[in-house]
């Protein structure tokens, strides 16, 4: 048996997605700068894509752009802030994902000054301490909507209102929560949010941000300027079809996948953590509905991911974007882990295909795999 288990890595593309996608490779294939038919065969997907990414998350569709992911989509909007503003400082959290955390520290060496707020035992960020990070010359709070790793969804509706207060702008990355719970940009009041298509079974290299009207920012891409010159490059066509037709089918779903994978991921956590020594990371209930992280004790999480693999089942030891990585996860050490406890975790999240005979086979197989690991550990009680 084959079993994907790292949903949060990426998902694959939806039957419907890929069939909407491929008339826009080889048969409307314009530009969609072009006047001719072809050109605005093109533009008129784009535009009826902007239409189903803005109807998800709650927006207008002149408030979305398109870009080549989430990535991008946040250094759009982080830089963006802060070159327009030329200097101030930035609050941020210790978990957010490297797009986020590499971008606050490359604006560091240009002279902008960043808080990187510190977070609880799940992984939760204090809005207090939001507050009171905020000094006179704050430009942008960035927080994320929800954990990559530990699945910990962050009280962004509170931090939104205490930014509108304080007349800042704010930013969350919600690669992670777009399309797996309800996001309403107009509700939760947030100015600029980011959105990546292969988190939400739709192709890799493109996303999305939403920049509330009124907000402005600096382009840091140039060029054609298409996309409100804001990321100008000839348009992904097919893989914005792409994104808006996953879209499309996440607002759909979205009631019934909740309620399906929550079962089953809990149901995995409730037996997991019947194996000795095993702990759950993040918060037990606000946290992603397809989002289980467990950390065992005296156990190495590489060779725990290869013994799995072994068996058909893919999980992951932290973010795709560093599972290669030796050093242990920022976010796990963090929410007070030690370097051994972080290298013990294994991270199990859940897709709207996963079946509930491949949970009950995780369940089997994962106990002897720890026993057997553990057996080998130095670390391991005799």
């Amino acid at each position: 048996m084959r079993v994907y288990l790292d949903h949060a890595a990426t998902t694959p593309v939806d039957e419907k997605v890929l069939e909407e996608m491929l008339p826009y490779f080889t048969k409307k294939y314009g530009n969609a700068s072009s006047l001719h038919s072809f050109g605005r065969e093109a533009r008129d997907a784009i535009e009826r894509s902007r239409e189903r990414v803005a109807e998800l998350i709650g927006a207008e569709s002149e408030e979305i752009i398109f870009t080549a992911g989430g990535t991008e989509s946040d250094n759009i909007a982080i830089k963006g802030i802060a070159f327009r503003k030329g200097k101030g400082h930035i609050i941020t959290s210790q978990i957010e994902h490297p797009a986020v955390m590499a971008t606050c520290q490359h604006l560091e060496k240009k002279g902008f000054d960043v808080t990187y707020l510190p977070v609880d035992k799940y992984g939760m960020v204090s809005p207090e301490d939001v507050e009171n990070a905020i000094r006179d010359d704050t430009i942008l709070i960035t927080i994320m909507h929800a954990n990559n790793e530990i699945g910990t969804v962050e009280p962004i509706e509170e931090i939104a209102k205490i930014a509108r207060e304080n007349e800042i702008v704010f930013h969350t990355d919600a690669v992670q929560s777009v399309g797996k719970i309800p996001v309403n940009v107009k509700r939760i009041g947030m100015d600029m949010l980011s959105i990546s298509a292969h988190k939400i079974y739709g192709p890799k290299g493109v996303g999305a941000l939403y920049i509330k009207k009124g907000t402005k920012i600096e382009a840091i891409i140039h060029g054609g300027g298409h996309e409100k010159g804001l990321r100008p490059s000839t348009e992904n066509v097919p893989g914005i079809v792409g994104l808006g037709k996953a879209c499309e089918l996440a607002e759909k779903r979205m009631e019934e996948d909740m309620k399906r994978m929550q079962r089953l991921r809990d149901k995995l956590i409730k037996s997991v953590l019947e194996i000795e020594e095993s702990y759950l990371n993040g918060h037990p209930e606000k946290r992603l509905p397809n989002n289980a992280h467990f950390r065992f004790a005296a156990v190495e999480g590489e060779s725990l991911i290869l013994s799995l693999d072994d068996k058909g089942i893919a999980g992951s030891t932290g973010s795709a974007c560093s599972s290669k990585k030796l050093k242990p996860s920022h976010v796990l050490m963090a929410i007070g882990l030690n370097e051994v406890q972080a290298h013990g975790s294994l991270r199990l999240t859940l897709g709207r295909e996963n079946t509930e005979e491949e949970i009950d086979y995780v369940i089997e197989v994962l106990p002897p795999i720890l026993e057997k690991l553990r057996a080998m550990s130095p670390l391991w009680k005799r």
